[in-house]
């Protein structure tokens, strides 16, 4: 996965209880290496879905390089980091990600994170409020939120059938047309907008061995959660990005969700003409809002 990331940035390991997390973050020129112990870590989280991983945010990380640590991994079961063959659950992620953040990190941290990964954040902001700073969320959801399921696309009798569940995850993740299809009709607005390198890259993140297990927990429904009945605890400043047309998850539950609590969630961003991955489709739009979120907060 390391040939997907954007100059300048390698890849580090971190350990954690439920296995070893890779991350990416400055390594080498043209960023000042020498410096980035003394920066203010920017941690980016990626969604879960066939292939998730840190590429995801890698069109945004870079215009904040100069001034942050960037610190994006690949979570547990996912990319380059471990997949342990295991019946994945939401508390997997709950400990490795605070065990990751302490590791790589001096609290409190700013998080950028997106889709399920956001919602979890929500709740581990609540849980460990002084592991962070911010939230800078992009289409939080915990895909059965308001008790309302809406990310699970196949139903469980066939996903659980020995065997047909190898055959939906090599045909539908680790085929090439298949993820092309998968971008272009349900996680992008604009299909033109998926590039050669997307495709490869959430390809290759789907290819590594083991990789289907965490892939059919969440197709599965095993990692949902409602997430309107942690939200209104939230005390950590937020702001929450939207794509305007982001399908299973829309607009109007974003709004719906922000609702429950105006005092943290500060602002709420509709991202217009994108989808569920506005930072991987529209990167200039999420990169200002980003900017001035930080700018607001005074994150430096």
């Amino acid at each position: 996965m390391l040939q997907f990331q954007p100059p300048g940035f390698g890849q580090k390991v971190a350990h954690t209880s439920v296995g070893f997390m890779t991350y990416y973050t400055q390594t080498t020129a043209p960023w000042l290496i020498a410096e980035t112990e003394n920066l203010p870590p920017l941690v980016f989280l990626h969604n879960f879905g066939g292939g998730a991983c840190a590429y995801e945010w890698s069109k945004v990380y870079p215009a904040f390089a100069a001034k942050y640590e960037i610190i994006a991994p690949d979570l547990i079961g996912w990319g380059e980091s471990a997949h342990p063959v295991r019946d994945y659950q939401i508390n997997d992620y709950l400990t490795s990600i605070p065990e990751f953040i302490r590791h790589t990190c001096r609290p409190p941290v700013t998080v950028i994170a997106s889709s399920l990964t956001a919602a979890l954040m929500i709740r581990l902001a609540i849980a460990h409020p002084f592991l962070f700073q911010a939230l800078f969320l992009v289409c939080p959801s915990g895909f059965d939120d308001f008790g309302q399921g809406t990310g699970r696309r196949l139903p469980l009798g066939v996903i659980n059938i020995p065997l047909l569940d190898d055959f939906i995850y090599t045909v539908g993740a680790q085929n090439e047309l298949a993820v092309r299809n998968f971008l272009q009709s349900f996680l992008f607005a604009k299909p033109e907008r998926v590039s050669s390198e997307m495709v490869q890259a959430f390809l290759a993140s789907a290819k590594q061995p083991n990789a289907k297990f965490a892939a059919l927990a969440f197709l599965q429904g095993k990692l949902y959660f409602d997430l309107s009945l942690y939200i209104q605890q939230l005390t950590i400043p937020t702001v929450i990005l939207w794509g305007e047309k982001a399908q299973f998850t829309n607009v109007q539950l974003g709004q719906r969700l922000r609702k429950l609590n105006t005092n943290a969630i500060r602002d709420f961003h509709t991202i217009p003409d994108a989808g569920v991955l506005p930072h991987l489709e529209r990167p200039e739009i999420v990169i200002g809002l980003l900017q001035e979120f930080l700018d607001l907060h005074n994150i430096n």
